[in-house]
């Protein structure tokens, strides 16, 4: 059975904070809020739009009804899609990292809170889709990050086998998912986290995208020999 590679997106694959937080400024700017500083706000990234949305406002000190959430919430996804590539960047290593696992036989997929077509357009603006045999979004399934289904069902998707699987994230949540799925994970330093990198729990820490492939494969074949 071949290796199986997920990799989360925001913050792990794909430097997407510089569109996001512009998303997130227009739609507080809309309601007549000011937008927290970046440095503040790129920590809000991680469990999707609507989060982020909430965990601004709570920053903010700022409370408001479901149905204004909802509001700003389709606001931001409407700005978001216009802009999702004008800034938005792969890593640097990441393609590189990609082909070598390709090439090492890993099948690749993408598990994020983002909706699936969201995640799709953006890593097709980015010439990174082909390299990944599925991709699970925020709404692909019932249920998502940190719920291990949404990893499970990603590895399922492309094909592969749990006890052959690794996820790369740069969260909390990555790690909470793999963990309850009982599947090894790889944090990335780099990322969006207000938890230290190294006090995340993942079964190794990398700073580089170059380190990645060394570090999955590893792992993989570590379950194996156990």
């Amino acid at each position: 059975m071949r290796p199986t590679i997920v990799f989360d997106l925001d913050g792990t694959l794909v430097d997407t904070a510089p569109d996001l937080l512009r998303a997130l400024d227009f739609t507080l700017e809309h309601e007549g809020l000011n937008p927290p500083e970046d440095h503040e706000a790129r920590n809000f990234i991680g469990s999707g739009a609507r989060a982020m949305i909430e965990r601004a406002l709570a920053y903010s000190q700022v409370q408001f009804g479901k149905e204004k959430i909802d509001g700003m919430f389709r606001q931001f996804l409407v700005y978001y899609e216009e802009h999702i590539a004008d800034h938005s960047r792969p890593f640097p290593g990441v393609e590189q990292a990609l082909v070598r696992l390709k090439g090492e036989g890993a099948l690749l997929a993408v598990c994020t809170n983002k909706h699936a077509k969201y995640a799709e357009k953006l890593l097709r603006a980015l010439n990174l889709a082909d390299h990944f045999t599925f991709i699970a979004g925020g709404d692909t399934f019932a249920f998502k990050k940190p719920d291990p289904r949404h990893l499970t069902g990603a590895i399922e998707g492309a094909g592969g086998a749990l006890e052959r699987a690794v996820l790369i994230g740069d969260s909390e949540t990555d790690v909470i998912t793999a963990k309850a799925a009982e599947i090894p994970v790889v944090a990335v330093s780099f990322g969006y986290t207000d938890i230290p990198p190294a006090a995340l729990g993942a079964d190794r820490l990398v700073h580089k995208f170059e380190e990645v492939p060394a570090a999955a494969m590893d792992l993989i074949a570590a379950r194996r020999l156990a």
